[in-house]
């Protein structure tokens, strides 16, 4: 295997394409027409489709249109790798919708466009959903080799878990800019670093944002733990109050 393909190219395709174009030849569909990148040629979806191994890494919202249109098309030896922020959703469309001879490696890069140049700390979620060609050994080593800490755990164990981090940080940094947050000429290094979170998580689109807590099934209890730990501290603050009233 000397060339993959991708689907999809916004803002975390080309960071696919950076990491990718280490060891491949990269051939790129993207809907929306697309400018000249290093090291990728862009296709129609039909030539992409008969790459071995094609990665899908369109927005969380239009996974499983792609996913449906795609598998008719698919040769029996292609695997399926879909980088989506949350693994339930997508892992059962592959199961459900790609034929038994297709392969399916679900994985989350968690690091965006942004994190990805300033963090040398990179990890990537890797399940092997359904190995059909023997493919998932040589991916997650891949991306080890590319510095990556990979990580396997199941679709369901990951969601869990991101809802209390990349869900929990999304949510505060949107909280932040919704109520308002403003540098001042007193700020403490603390109230910076608050700063850089509103900047980091809204800089990615609000669709982005919806389709991370929207997908997640753990998203309703994530945000009514965080409205729970509101009020208690407001109702200890004013317990306090009456006290010392």
């Amino acid at each position: 295997m000397n060339s993959i393909g991708i689907i999809g190219f916004g803002r975390f395709g080309k960071v696919l394409a950076n990491i990718l174009q280490k060891g491949f030849a990269i051939k790129a569909y993207d809907p929306k027409p697309i400018g000249a990148f290093p090291g990728v040629e862009f296709a129609n979806l039909e030539s992409v489709l008969k790459e071995k191994v094609i990665f899908i890494a369109v927005p969380i919202r239009h996974f499983e249109s792609i996913v449906k249109e795609i598998s008719p098309y698919l040769s029996k030896e292609t695997t399926i790798i879909d980088v989506c922020s949350v693994k339930t959703h997508p892992a059962e469309i592959m199961e459900n919708n790609l034929p038994e001879n297709i392969g399916i490696i679900a994985t989350h890069p968690m690091f965006g466009p942004d994190s990805f140049i300033s963090n040398n700390r990179l990890k990537m979620m890797m399940n092997n959903t359904r190995d059909t060609h023997d493919q998932f050994n040589f991916w997650r080593q891949f991306f080890t080799d590319q510095g990556i800490h990979v990580m396997e755990m199941s679709p369901d164990q990951h969601d869990r878990m991101a809802s209390q981090t990349q869900g929990v940080t999304h949510f505060l940094g949107r909280m932040l800019k919704e109520y308002g947050i403003r540098k001042t000429t007193i700020d403490t290094q603390g109230f910076r670093d608050l700063l850089d979170l509103v900047d980091q998580t809204c800089n990615d689109t609000w669709e982005l944002y919806t389709d991370l807590q929207l997908y997640n099934p753990y998203t309703d209890e994530m945000i009514n733990k965080l409205k729970m730990a509101t009020a208690s501290l407001d109702n200890r603050l004013k317990e306090l109050q009456n006290v010392e009233g």
